[in-house]
């Protein structure tokens, strides 16, 4: 048993081609109809407006009225009447008596009988028309009177009637109307063109589906692109926005209606714009905003022409944080390697004393490293009683020894527990403070390791670190001894790129640290400002809004 076939609707291309042809077909109709009424209209009206002219100029002839008075007007108004019929284009001219009895007629057998139709009104002296069926048919007709001009009343002497046939009348309007019928023949042939040329171009945007499949097609675009926490972005080949989605506005921080405009006229980053303009596709690029870091991928979209642009947005800020993280407890597990492999080696010291039989000096060598060890845990655990902020300053402390560079903190470091607010997060203090000591151990100890006869020696290779409220502030200032900061340079330390390991362009894509510091700054309302430390080197300072409790005390120094 053979299936039923389901027959798919037809698509909306193929509705839109029949409402077409049905609108283009009834309006070239009525136009023809229209027009046919007209011409009749206007074919019967210019006949009444040309008989009565010829009736009326007929009438008036000083000969008509001569021959009226001959014994035979027959004789010289019967050619006259022929001429005037023939010169006129009428059908017939006919001059009578005001008894009706004709003098003239075009069929010379009716000369003599009397006059078909009404002649009341021109016996009382007024011209008229009217549509009449004489001997020769229906006919449009006027009726003029023949005045005796000689007599003070100028009675009527004689009647004059001009005539068209309606067939006459009806063979121009179906003249007429073959012309009209070809024009409307004419129209409806290149409506019908033009129909469908525009009806397949559209079938070739909607792919030939119907209404409904566009519809449902259109409800799930709206829901994708709601429902996708990734950013997409669609350009057009003038490079404005297209259409852009919820994740797409919240990664590059745009607000109010933004579609319509150019890219290079949102207040993006340069760099990021500059990707976005790019008529080559891009693959998986970093780039910053005010806030994020996003992972940007572009692709063009052509069909025989540039046609815009797809770009696709990842949120790249939470991955780099834990990288960043990542990266500090690798470097928290190779400070404890090495102070594990020197404690085995001053371990192996101490016992070594003890075997020579001096135990006195192994005791005493004990103590001192021991003094050494606990003195920045007892002064890191004294200043700072905030857990996440204390961890991080031993960690960094362990990584700075095992690059050759001392860590120190300042006298007036002090962060009481619980003084922090809930909206800055551990993270947050995690990215800005660990990356600008990472930066600092990093340019010290580069400073420190150059070559002989380079230059004058070095500064000692120490990091300062300070951390305190000061006046409803949390202020975080890290200075190192390394090469600083150029003044012709401040602006730009703080683009992804930048390293202050070299005072320049990081290679491979290294160099977000900083550009992260100003990031998590930023996001909690805060100011990052680069300067030169007291040891010659670079100096930042981080400054975060802090609400500090009545019963807190106030810090009396000042940065």
């Amino acid at each position: 048993m053979r299936k039923p076939r389901i027959r798919r609707p037809h698509s909306l291309a193929g509705r839109l081609f029949a409402v077409q042809i049905v609108l283009v077909a009834a309006v070239v109709t009525g136009c023809a109809v229209f027009a046919y009424l007209t011409d009749r209209s206007q074919a019967e009206a210019a006949a009444r407006r040309q008989v009565t002219a010829t009736a009326t100029a007929v009438a008036a002839s000083p000969a008509v009225r001569e021959s009226i008075r001959s014994t035979d007007p027959t004789s010289t108004l019967q050619p006259y009447a022929e001429q005037v019929r023939r010169d006129t284009d009428v059908d017939f001219v006919t001059i009578m008596r005001p008894d009706g009895s004709r003098w003239t007629h075009p069929d010379s057998t009716r000369i003599g009988e009397r006059f078909l139709g009404h002649t009341r009104p021109a016996l009382d002296g007024v011209t008229f028309s009217e549509t009449y069926t004489g001997t020769l048919g229906p006919s449009v007709r006027a009726v003029a009177p023949v005045r005796d001009t000689d007599q003070p009343d100028g009675r009527v002497v004689a009647l004059v009637s001009a005539g068209i046939k309606v067939d006459s009348i009806s063979a121009d309007v179906r003249r007429q109307l073959t012309g009209l019928l070809g024009v409307a023949l004419a129209a409806l042939t290149l409506g019908g063109i033009g129909t469908y040329l525009l009806n397949a171009r559209l079938r070739r945007h909607t792919h030939g589906m119907n209404a409904a499949e566009l519809s449902r097609m259109h409800d799930y675009h709206q829901a994708a692109l709601h429902a996708v926490r990734e950013g997409l972005l669609m350009l057009d080949g003038r490079r404005c926005v297209a259409l852009v989605n919820d994740g797409g506005r919240e990664l590059l921080g745009l607000h109010g209606d933004v579609v319509g405009r150019r890219v290079d006229a949102l207040g993006l980053p340069p760099a990021l714009t500059g990707a976005l303009l790019a008529t080559e596709p891009r693959v998986d690029e970093v780039h910053l905003t005010a806030d994020r870091i996003v992972v940007v991928n572009t692709s063009p979209v052509s069909g025989g022409e540039r046609r815009g642009t797809v770009v696709t947005l990842r949120d790249h800020t939470e991955l780099q944080a834990l990288s960043g993280e990542l990266d500090s407890v690798r470097g928290f597990a190779e400070a404890l390697r090495s102070q594990s492999h020197e404690a085995a080696n001053r371990l192996h010291a101490v016992v070594s004393l003890i075997e020579l039989g001096r135990a006195d000096e192994a005791v005493d060598f004990a103590t001192a490293e021991l003094e050494l060890a606990q003195a920045l845990t007892d002064q890191v655990m004294a200043a700072v009683a905030e857990p996440v902020l204390a961890a991080l300053l031993l960690g960094k402390a362990a990584q700075a020894n095992e690059h050759g560079v001392e860590l120190l903190l300042t006298p007036d470091t002090r962060i009481d527990d619980g003084l922090l607010p809930p909206a800055l997060t551990p993270r947050d203090l995690v990215t800005i403070l660990g990356n600008l000591i990472d930066n600092a151990i990093d340019a010290s100890a580069s400073e420190a390791n150059r070559p002989a006869g380079a230059g004058p020696e070095p500064a000692p290779r120490q990091v300062t670190v300070t951390v305190r409220a000061d006046r409803g502030e949390l202020l975080l200032r890290v200075g190192d001894t390394g090469p600083g900061v150029a003044a012709e340079v401040v602006d730009e330390v703080f683009r992804r790129g930048w390293s202050t390991k070299s005072a320049g362009h990081a290679p491979h894509g290294r160099g977000l640290g900083l550009a992260l510091v100003r990031q998590a700054a930023r996001r909690n309302g805060g100011t990052v400002t680069v300067g030169e430390s007291p040891a010659g080197g670079a100096e930042f300072t981080v400054r975060l809004p802090l609400l500090v409790p009545a019963s807190a005390p106030t810090p009396g120094a000042t940065p």
